[in-house]
């Protein structure tokens, strides 16, 4: 077996269960340092927090922007499968809506350290925003749409324009410690019941 196959084989292959979890133990670091250290916090504070040495995360992401886009790609998925678990395990389908919201809030908040990687040149990034739309705006609709079902919001709302209006009040926070994005958050979906 010349090399090129062997490499192939190797990369279709599922990884170890194992592997899976250290992977998202190092995703998990990397998230939290991020927010309290930004993108480009150094490695070893990463690997600190996941209690590995910095060549195990080299060794899983071999470049800044690999272990950036594993991040934010780890963090849409946990939000795109929470929103039907939410659905069956709330109290009502609004229960479920506004949980996630606060969870999609999080996850922006988080992410403004982000913006400026995001519209960086780096073309690696390019692919993110869609990914974000295509894994969270279904999940977004669903959810406003069993509420609406339910009878406990207005029927008619759009995801993509509630989840831009959580990201603009999010935005709106800079550096004010008196800006209370959550708040805002949830006086914007408390508006959304009839």
């Amino acid at each position: 077996m010349r090399d090129s196959e062997a490499a192939a084989e190797h990369a279709t292959r599922p990884k170890r269960a194992d592997a899976r979890r250290n992977e998202q133990t190092l995703l998990d670091a990397a998230a939290t340092v991020f927010v309290t250290s930004g993108v480009e916090a150094p490695i070893r504070d990463i690997a600190a927090q996941a209690r590995v040495g910095t060549a195990t995360i080299y060794r899983h992401f071999p470049t800044r922007a690999d272990l950036i886009v594993a991040v934010y790609r780890h963090q849409v998925e946990s939000l795109a499968e929470t929103g039907p678990a939410l659905l069956t395990d709330s109290a009502s389908p609004y229960a479920a809506l506004q949980i996630w919201i606060e969870a999609f809030t999080d996850f922006v908040i988080t992410k403004q350290g982000l913006a400026t990687v995001l519209q960086s040149d780096d073309p690696c990034f390019d692919p993110l925003h869609s990914y974000f739309l295509e894994r969270l705006v279904p999940v977004c609709t669903q959810l406003l749409d069993a509420a609406a079902e339910s009878g406990e919001i207005s029927a008619g709302q759009d995801a993509y324009e509630l989840m831009r209006g959580v990201g603009g009040l999010c935005a709106g926070a800079g550096a004010n410690p008196r800006y209370n994005a959550r708040r805002l958050v949830r006086l914007l979906i408390a508006g959304l019941c009839r």
